[in-house]
This record gives C-alpha cells, structure tokens and sequence, in this order.
C-alpha cells in the first residue's frame, strides 16, 4: 500500500449552528490523505485530479453554505421543493430562522457541527468519486495555526453573483491594525471581540425587527441569482453597516470607526476574509 499525501488543499469558509454560539462563521484549512494501490501510472491518484475531484466535492457541497448539525434535537428542517425552511432552537432558548434555496444548506448527521463530523460526511461524499485502488481517506479541518486576533463573522451578499449571495455563510478572520504606524494589539483584541460569532448584515437588507418572548430579533431578506433568502436571529448577535458586507467595505468600516473613536491618530486595517485574503482599509 502506499500513501498520498496533499496539504492545504483549499480552504472551506462556511458558517454553522452552534447550540450554545448560535450562527458562527468558520475558515478551515483541508489536509487530504489518500492510501491504496499504485495505479497503472505507478501513482494512488494524480496530483492533478485530486485537486479537481476533492475540491469539487468541498466546494459543491459544503463551501459556502451553512452546515446544520442534523442530530441536535433544536434543529428543525422542513423540505419543500427546492426550498429549505429550518428553526434551530438555541440552548439559551434563541431562536434562529433560516429559509433559502437547499442548496445553501447541508445536514451533518451529528449532534454537532465540528472538524471530525463534517470530514466524515465529506469522506463519504468522496467516496463514490474515487476509483476503486484508492483504500482509505483520511481529511484533517483544522483552523488556521495564526497568532493574534481574529473574529467569526457570517454574512450575505446579495448583488454578488457567485455563492457568496448566500445569506448564511462565514469566515473566521484575522485583523491586524496599525495605529500611527505601530501595532496595536489592544485595538485588535478589541473588535475581535466586537464581532466575536456576529452576524454583519446590511441596513437595507433589514426586513423587519420584532420582539419574541422578550428577545428582540432582527430579520434580513433579500432575492438573489440562486433565489430568495431569509433569516432571523437575536439582534444581540448582528451588527449592522450601511454597505454590502465585501471585507473591502468592512476593512474601510473599521478604519472609519476608529477614526471616529480616536481622532487624534492614524490608521491602517488589514482585514482578512477567512485565510490568506482580505482587504486594507485607512484613515
């Protein structure tokens, strides 16, 4: 037998359900092992197809969209058609409603939503994809290994034409901020956590805002491409910018809100947008 192995693979931002965090972005970092006999190219699998056919799998079924832990007993889902209305009941008793297209949702059949849960039901979508020397599969999550601050945001973008139109999908983030050209960790620490498990959703895609059992909810709505959109949550957990949410209008948002809060000083914002990507933003 003999062993294959590619690291970094791609990069899955999606957001989850969380029962005690609620709707919480996540960036992970996809290592794929792959054991099995040489093939007649002396090979496990060319390099070249498991970048297409694994990544492919990743990106079709889980990247962009937000992933339901199926086995918790708050989660409610009902399929009509091509459209998924689900209810997940918190562990606080918060409710969050969802209803999109059901490409914009995957079940993990778990009572959570974590690294080991979803690489099994990625596994098993790979599987049929596979030709049949291929023995065992092996997928490693993981967060990126990066020091300093970061922020776990979902949002969705409406006028964008890819997957990103989805209204619940996310991104853990760093945030590196220059105050008078030396950084500061203190400011950073500061909006990681501002934004800590938030949802950054746009004035004008605010539908309504009412009060249930005493919690007060925002809800946002909005037709896309793929179709239309829906979702409510505490409004405890949204923060809301007069701008699509691109982490271009986010990194120029942050570096105006610290204008705002410090005027004497200068400032320079490098917003990440999951790993290795992002947006600079000044003032």
């Amino acid at each position: 037998m003999s062993t294959l192995f590619v690291n970094r693979l791609t990069v899955v931002d999606f957001s989850l359900l969380d029962p005690e965090r609620g709707l919480l972005g996540e960036s992970w970092i996809a290592d794929i092992l792959l054991e099995g006999t040489l093939d007649p190219q002396g090979m496990v699998l060319d390099f070249a197809r498991v970048k297409r056919q694994v990544k492919e799998v990743i990106d079709r079924h889980f990247d962009h969209r937000l992933l339901l832990p199926g086995g918790y007993p708050g989660t409610k889902l009902a399929v009509e058609g091509d459209r998924c209305r689900l209810e997940f009941e918190m562990s606080s008793g918060e409710r969050i409603r969802h209803d999109s297209p059901c490409g914009a949702v995957t079940v993990i059949d778990a009572d959570r939503v974590t690294p080991a849960t979803v690489s099994g039901a990625v596994i098993e979508r790979l599987k049929p994809a596979l030709p049949g020397n291929v023995s065992r599969i092996e997928l490693n999550l993981s967060v990126e290994p990066a020091e300093g601050a970061c922020y776990q945001y979902s949002h969705g973008l409406r006028h964008h034409d890819g997957n990103c139109q989805r209204i619940a999908h996310g991104h853990r983030s760093r945030i590196v901020i220059q105050r008078d050209g030396a950084r500061s960790d203190a400011l950073e620490r500061a909006w990681a956590a501002r934004w800590r498990d938030i949802y950054i959703g746009t004035r004008g895609d605010l539908a309504a805002e009412r009060e249930i059992d005493g919690v007060p909810y925002l809800a946002f709505a909005y037709s896309a491409t793929q179709g239309a959109f829906e979702l409510e949550l505490p409004k405890r957990r949204c923060y809301l910018i007069d701008t699509d949410s691109t982490v271009e209008n986010l990194a120029e948002h942050i570096a105006r809100q610290l204008k705002r809060e410090h005027p004497e000083s200068g400032f320079q914002v490098r917003a990440f947008e999951g790993v290795d990507k992002g947006a600079l933003g000044f003032s």
